[in-house]
């Protein structure tokens, strides 16, 4: 293949990884249930058996999709990565308290009690949704770095992409990254609890309570959806009228008014995938709230919030799109074709790619696996 076809190919898989990561986000959502809850009750101890279960795919896939995004698109993993750490550095920490909670949260004699893991659980579910969802807003609405390549002669300070002094900060308060960050945040909540419908669907209190979180928080992400997607549609950003590539020329960038939306318009797919995506996530979300025992919302639910991710990453990828612009100096914007690996190691990487759908086959079948006897399984240690 080309290299312009790997690097289309790359961000496609960038796509799907970031739509998996998406949905699995319902364990962190779940999690922000817990300080709800007597810790010792048969409610927290059914939250912990449905997520106990799932939070390592959870983590597996943050790994992978970080680590692919090193692999295919290294400039992006230094400029983000590197300098952006504070925002990194938090998400880190988070993922951090997740693991030791559900390590320790039950363990005989531990000195800090199980309401402080549980505590440690919510942190996890709530900062890192919204930072995560603070990162993914800095594809649209840009951050403030720079890149110049000829840094990296500079013995003194060979760094080629350099950040605002605040390294992530003044991100995570913009208030349009933020919107999208509550917006994840109320999906995973959402889902959480249509996930916990589905794996505990025998009517009673427990059942019952889910239908109420599934109606409020699908309510909040509703408000907070429509606020991002406006934003969005509406929003001038950056088209490439010059494309740059990986032997040094540079790239030319001019703003356009509503370009998202232009983009959406020019992949009739993307806007297919946007639309169906979003009609899935509410039928599920309204059937689920209001019919009288129906446990099939989380797979409604999370198959459209996979469309609507992809399509996201599409108009941010594809059509001459910057996917990450530059506040500070809009050249040094970083495009896919710009900011990719070489063509030996796309090449390379793309037969290692192959065995992609054998890793989510048994992704597949070990959640069958934990799910399949309900009555069997057991609290996570």
């Amino acid at each position: 293949m080309a290299l312009e076809t790997l690097q289309q190919y790359w961000w496609l898989l960038i796509s799907v990884l970031g739509a998996i990561l998406v949905f699995m986000l319902f364990v962190q959502g779940g999690q922000t249930f817990l300080p709800g809850v007597a810790p010792r009750s048969e409610a927290a101890g059914k939250m912990i058996s449905s997520l106990g279960h799932k939070w390592e795919l959870t983590f597996t896939t943050l790994v992978v999709f970080g680590g692919a995004f090193f692999a295919s698109f290294p400039l992006f993993y230094s400029t983000s990565f590197g300098g952006a750490y504070w925002l990194w550095v938090l998400i880190l920490l988070s993922f951090v308290l997740q693991a030791v909670s559900y390590e320790f949260r039950s363990k005989p004699g531990n000195v800090f009690g199980t309401r402080t893991y549980d505590i440690f659980l919510f942190i996890n579910g709530s900062v890192g949704c919204v930072l995560l969802g603070v990162a993914v807003a800095m594809m649209f609405f840009g951050a403030e770095f720079s890149v110049a390549k000829g840094n990296i002669l500079d013995g003194g300070a060979p760094v080629i992409s350099r950040w605002a002094p605040t390294h992530g900060l003044e991100a995570i308060f913009c208030w349009k990254n933020l919107v999208l960050g509550f917006a994840v945040l109320f999906l995973a909540r959402t889902q959480a609890a249509l996930y916990m419908m589905n794996n505990h669907p025998e009517a009673g209190a427990f059942f019952d309570s889910n239908k109420r979180r599934v109606l409020v928080n699908g309510v909040i992400f509703v408000v907070f959806f429509l606020l991002f997607t406006g934003l969005l549609l509406t929003s001038t950003s950056l088209e490439t009228v010059k494309q740059g590539g990986l032997d040094g020329t540079a790239s030319v960038f001019e703003p356009r008014e509503y370009k998202y939306l232009h983009n959406y318009l020019c992949m009739p797919a993307a806007l297919a995938a946007f639309l169906a995506g979003t009609v899935m996530v509410l039928y599920g979300v309204i059937r689920s709230a209001f019919a009288r025992h129906w446990t099939c919302g989380i797979w409604w639910s999370g198959i459209g919030t996979a469309l609507v991710v992809l399509s996201l990453f599409w108009v941010a990828g594809y059509c001459n799109t910057p996917y990450y612009p530059s506040l500070m100096d809009p050249a040094s914007s970083l495009t896919i074709y710009n900011s990719s690996s070489s063509m030996f190691t796309l090449t390379a990487m793309s037969y290692v790619s192959l065995i992609i759908p054998f890793v989510l086959a048994y992704i597949v079948y070990a959640w069958w696996s934990m799910d399949r006897k309900p009555g069997e399984r057991k609290q996570k240690n």
